[in-house]
Order: C-alpha cells, then sequence, then structure tokens
C-alpha cells in the first residue's frame, strides 16, 4: 500500500466529472481503495474520493472513527466503506448547514447547505451492490464525498462565503466542538 498525493483546489482534476469504473472488482480499483484508506489514516481524516489523489475514477473511501467524535457529540462510528460508483439521492427536502473542511481545500472551513437524509446506492469492490440511507453527519459526509466525483469541491455549494475562514483564526478544530459537536465534515 501506498501514501497518496492529494490534488489541491485549482488542480483540474478536481472540477472533471470522474469515469464510472467498469469492473469494481477489478484488483487496481481494490489497491486504489486500500491506499486511500491508508492515506487516510496518515492524515487522520473522514472521507477520500479519488479525484483528490489525481485518479479520475468514481470510487470513494470513508469511515468515522471513535476518537474522532468530539465529546457530548451524538455521532457514532462507521466502520470502513469503499463505494464504487455511487449515486445520491436525496430522501427530504429538509437542508441543514454544516461545517466543512476538505483534504484539497487545506487550512479553511465553511458552513454548506447538505441534505439531512439521503439514499446512497454504489458497489462494493467484492461486486455487491450497496445501500446505505443516510442522515444526519453521515448523509451529509457522503454529499462532501460524492461531490468530488461530480466536480464540486465545497466552497461551490456555499451559500454565504462569509462563512468561509482559515481554520488558525478560529480555533481549527475547537470552531466546530463549540459550536456544535455534529457539525463538521473532514
Amino acid at each position: 500500500m501506498a501514501i497518496l498525493k492529494i490534488a489541491l483546489m485549482g488542480n483540474p482534476i478536481l472540477r472533471k466529472v470522474a469515469e464510472s469504473v467498469a469492473d469494481p472488482t477489478a484488483p487496481e480499483i481494490r489497491r486504489l481503495a486500500d491506499d486511500m484508506r491508508e492515506t487516510l489514516e496518515n492524515i487522520g481524516a473522514n472521507g477520500l474520493a479519488a479525484p483528490q489523489v489525481h485518479v479520475s475514477k468514481r470510487v470513494v473511501v470513508y469511515r468515522v472513527a471513535a476518537h474522532q467524535i468530539p465529546e457530548g457529540s451524538t455521532m457514532k462510528p462507521l466502520p470502513w466503506r469503499t463505494l464504487v460508483n455511487p449515486t445520491v439521492e436525496p430522501k427530504t427536502e429538509e437542508k441543514r448547514d454544516i461545517w466543512e473542511r476538505c483534504l484539497s481545500v487545506p487550512g479553511l472551513h465553511g458552513r454548506v447547505p447538505r441534505f439531512t437524509k439521503v439514499r446512497v446506492a454504489a458497489v462494493g469492490t467484492d461486486g455487491r451492490p450497496i445501500v446505505i440511507e443516510a442522515s444526519g453527519f453521515h448523509a451529509m459526509l457522503l454529499q462532501h464525498e460524492i461531490d468530488h466525483l461530480d466536480g464540486f469541491l465545497y466552497p461551490m455549494r456555499m451559500t454565504d462565503m462569509s462563512s468561509l475562514a482559515f481554520n488558525s483564526e478560529l480555533g481549527d478544530f475547537g470552531f466546530f466542538v463549540k459550536r456544535s459537536p455534529d457539525e463538521f465534515v473532514d
């Protein structure tokens, strides 16, 4: 496995719609997912889409580790998941603003309106279908990662650019905990 280089905002690969994966069980897709997972473990973040590591494929890897959940949060740990060719469908019209950060937009965060309930359909690297009914933080995390597959970075989804700020100016992660422990995507 390998730790992969993160593409930063401005890199053309982040603005492209990623290519569908013809064979989710192909060894190179499993290897890509493993490398993405190792990269996330090294960085300590929650999710990663293949375009963020310079690969234009519809692959997402994510989790939420128990040690990453702020005290007082209602979030629960989420095990590692690899989603190949995921699609997202809102299950409600309700949206909520959530503080988002992104590995491809380092040092910044901002409030992004996201659907509070979604249904995600994908395929695993074993070729089996995956269907996820997600709400709250989980739903918002999935929308953030799938946006990467469609050429969107979170600032493009912001409705109020006045919330875009440097982490260092607002206390980084502590800022999120003080506001609401359930309101961050990284």
